[in-house]
């Protein structure tokens, strides 16, 4: 495809510092259309099978990524772990094993697991019952060691709540990413039924749902009695023509939700619990700086009782990408640290195999930069350029089929489902999407009408980025059916 390079156009970019830009007329109309100046659009458009420059606007500018910071944490994690990679949950035994008995304490180590469902740990459990554990006269000794973060970490992020649900923070033990889900069903008695997914040992469930007409809809309210008893009241009416309800809720967190789910699902695997649910840190006071092995009296090392084993990473990775899973992003970023899950992972660990991995690929420090891989911190910031030369290079990786593969399909489903749904674009445009308040993204592939495949990476940072949706769907649009 003949690039052109507008005078207008190239006094534009030069005028805001960028190099020289290449716009072919339609690219020009579309992003002016939007009514944004010309320097909140960083745009950069090449073949992925040789050179020509197809279209480029303040390509050598960072941006805010958003979400598209994902592509590059799929893309690293994808190389560097390796597609066969998995988390493991251990169980150790801490005492003999009698009849049935366990004579000491369970101890459950968390291993970073961001799709770890309150169904397959109640499983994991059972089988583990299946393997002969039916009581534990200690307590289950629950370990998130695996991720060392601290409230700074945490800085450039938004407070997960119940209005951000999908904002919670990495945890190496987390249980149903990290979000409590109150399921409310039409019922023939006087109440709904209402019950939550975890099951919660320590928190009682106050079911005020009424069966009776005049409306459907219920609501939830966390209280504290005098006595100390914790209380997650469900509100509202229902009735046998309502549709069932799913509250989603981020637990306080003084609530300890990973200990209460932990003691709900081991009761419902049938499993007795003489002693209690708590909290415990495997690295502390280990001068050897590691969490596993185990290590048993003898200082040798312990092998676990039963391991979880998640799916592979491509799966994650394609969750990721397709719904834009921001725990699915920190985790597989912070599982990036150099020495996890033997030893602790932190996020300073992480972004150094990160940068490491990047200057592999012949990026500068100041190319690309990512806080935490999710996308959500206004830190992580990219040059078109260089997201492009990412993109290129990853549809020559030997892990391209699965990276690609992971991306929205225009018109079809992820993010872009409903975006590019009639026209050339549709089915043929594989982009990552980036949205924050103030910023509009889009990083992938699009093949042309000829056959020829181009990355693109179209980012807009403005106050009033929504308004460039519509000119970053037309350049994508102008691309399949011209390219």
């Amino acid at each position: 495809m003949a690039s052109v390079a507008p005078p207008a156009a190239r006094r534009a970019a030069e005028a805001t510092g960028g190099a020289p830009a290449v716009l072919p007329a339609p690219v020009q109309r579309a992003l002016q259309g939007s009514g944004l100046p010309l320097r909140s659009f960083g745009v950069h458009v090449q073949p992925v099978d040789g050179p020509g420059l197809t279209a480029s606007l303040n390509a050598e500018s960072p941006y805010v990524l958003a979400s598209t910071a994902k592509v590059v944490t799929a893309l690293a994690a994808l190389e560097l772990l390796g597609p066969q990679y998995r988390w493991r949950t251990h169980a150790f035994l801490e005492g003999p094993l009698v009849l049935g008995r366990l004579q000491g304490h369970l101890v459950i180590a968390g291993g970073g697991n961001a799709r770890l469902s309150s169904a397959e740990l109640l499983g994991w459990m059972q089988r583990m019952r299946a393997q002969g554990l039916h009581t534990i006269a200690g307590d289950i000794l629950v370990d998130r060691s695996a991720f060392h973060l601290s409230e700074d970490d945490h800085r450039h992020t938004p407070v997960p709540g119940d209005d951000r649900p999908h904002h919670v923070w990495p945890d190496a033990m987390s249980i149903d990413q990290g979000q409590l889900h109150v399921l409310v069903q039409p019922a023939r008695g006087a109440r709904a039924d209402v019950r939550t997914v975890p099951p919660l040992a320590g928190v009682t469930l106050v079911n005020q749902v009424a069966m009776q007409g005049g409306g459907c809809g219920a609501f939830t309210q966390w209280r504290t009695t005098p006595a100390g008893e914790r209380q997650l009241v469900v509100q509202g009416r229902s009735a046998p023509g309502c549709s069932a309800q799913q509250i989603l809720l981020v637990p306080p967190p003084d609530l300890r939700h990973t200990v209460n789910a932990v003691a709900g699902l081991w009761r419902m695997a049938g499993g007795v619990l003489e002693g209690r649910v708590r909290e415990v840190d495997l690295t502390a006071g280990n001068t050897r700086r590691a969490r596993l092995p185990l290590p048993g009296r003898e200082g040798e090392p312990v092998l676990p009782f039963s391991t979880h084993v998640s799916e592979p990473l491509p799966v994650l990775v394609r969750e990721m990408n397709k719904t834009s899973n921001n725990l699915a992003a920190r985790h597989l970023m912070l599982s990036l640290s150099r020495g996890f899950p033997l030893r602790p992972a932190s996020i300073d660990g992480a972004r150094q195999s990160l940068q490491a991995w990047l200057a592999r690929q012949g990026l500068a420090p100041d190319d690309l930069a990512l806080d935490n891989g999710s996308g959500l911190s206004r830190e992580e910031r990219g040059k078109p350029r260089a997201l492009v030369q990412l993109l290129i290079h990853g549809w020559k990786s030997r892990e391209s089929r699965t990276f690609v593969e992971s991306l929205p399909v225009a018109g079809v489903d992820g993010t872009l489902q409903h975006r590019l749904t009639q026209g050339a674009a549709t089915g043929r445009a594989f982009l990552k999407t980036g949205t924050l308040r103030d910023t509009r993204a889009l990083a992938g592939y699009v093949r042309g009408a000829s056959g020829r495949v181009y990355a693109v990476a179209l980012l807009v940072n403005h106050p009033e980025a929504a308004r460039a949706t519509p000119a970053l769907d037309a350049v994508v649009e102008w691309l399949a059916k011209q390219g």
